[in-house]
């Protein structure tokens, strides 16, 4: 019985720790069904995710437009379709100006070197004449139809003409009073000619200095245009603000592509005018002393 009693506490504390080392293994028979329930759980959460995560906004409509023109719309063409009815009319304006100042280009080149050309011949031929009727005579030709310089020497020599079937006397003491008649009758052809030759020169001068002004009229009002809708749509994105000003300027291009040129053909033309017409007092001034030759001549 001592024995039995002795050993007794002894058995009792082995049992304690022999449940205490079994205690974790009933912990994790007990927790092993948990992880199936969390892995039930995961596939609903992830699937929740999404719906609880917030929708991306939708672009304003303002910069949708913006990348649509900056996709492709920004090109000269695209920039003038997009511009208001003001600045298109700029734009029209300026390229009919510069279309109108090639084609007066052109047309003066041709002008100027058929004049200088028929000049040259006639001035072969008139060298060659050998009295006042033969001065007519050549400067009537159909040849020398519309040359200046003909017309300066029909007209002198008609002068004479006339004078003549008048009854007056052309030569001795009368010779001055008739070279001051066919000087009066030189005056009146240059005056048509210098008319003639400075046709389309107003036009040049006028794109030449006001086309700037008016592509910077189209600019302004673009521009203007351009800030008035940024204060009604409330933005400073570039994006935005960026295809309304290019429109804006590109009238100021257009209006320095027809100027320039102007300018340009204006200056050239203006020496080819200036070069012709001191070519046309040393004629004068050959005419005259041709026909004061002919009148001391008594021809």
């Amino acid at each position: 019985m001592l024995d039995i009693k002795r050993k007794t506490p002894l058995i009792a504390l082995v049992g304690a720790v022999a449940l205490m080392v079994s205690a974790p293994a009933f912990a994790q028979d007990a927790a092993a069904p948990a992880p199936a329930t969390s892995e039930a759980a995961a596939p609903a959460d992830a699937a929740a995710a999404p719906a609880a995560a917030p929708a991306p906004e939708a672009p304003p409509a303002d910069v949708a437009a913006a990348e649509g023109k900056k996709n492709g719309a920004l090109t000269p063409v695209g920039m003038f379709l997009a511009a208001g009815a003001v600045v298109k009319v700029v734009m029209i304006g300026l390229l009919l100006s510069s279309v109108f100042s090639w084609v007066l280009l052109l047309t003066k080149i041709f002008e100027f070197a058929g004049l200088n050309k028929q000049s040259d011949k006639f001035l072969e031929a008139f060298r060659g004449a050998r009295s006042i009727a033969d001065i007519a005579r050549i400067s009537s030709s159909e040849e020398f139809e519309g040359n200046p310089m003909a017309d300066m020497a029909a007209a002198a020599s008609q002068e004479v003409e006339l004078s003549r079937q008048a009854g007056l006397a052309v030569a001795g003491e009368h010779r001055d009073s008739t070279l001051a008649r066919a000087t009066y009758a030189i005056s009146a052809v240059q005056a048509s000619l210098a008319k003639r030759l400075s046709g389309g020169m107003v036009f040049l001068a006028s794109v030449g200095s006001a086309g700037p002004f008016i592509g910077l009229f189209g600019t302004v009002y673009g521009i203007m245009t351009s800030f008035i809708g940024i204060a009604n749509t409330n933005t400073t994105n570039l994006a935005v603000v960026a295809p309304g000003i290019a429109e804006a300027l590109l009238a100021t291009g257009i209006g320095l592509f027809a100027a320039i040129p102007a300018v340009i053909f204006y200056n050239y033309f203006q020496t080819r005018i200036s070069g012709y017409g001191t070519r046309s007092e040393g004629f004068v001034a050959e005419l005259m002393n041709a026909i004061s030759r002919q009148l001391d001549k008594g021809a």
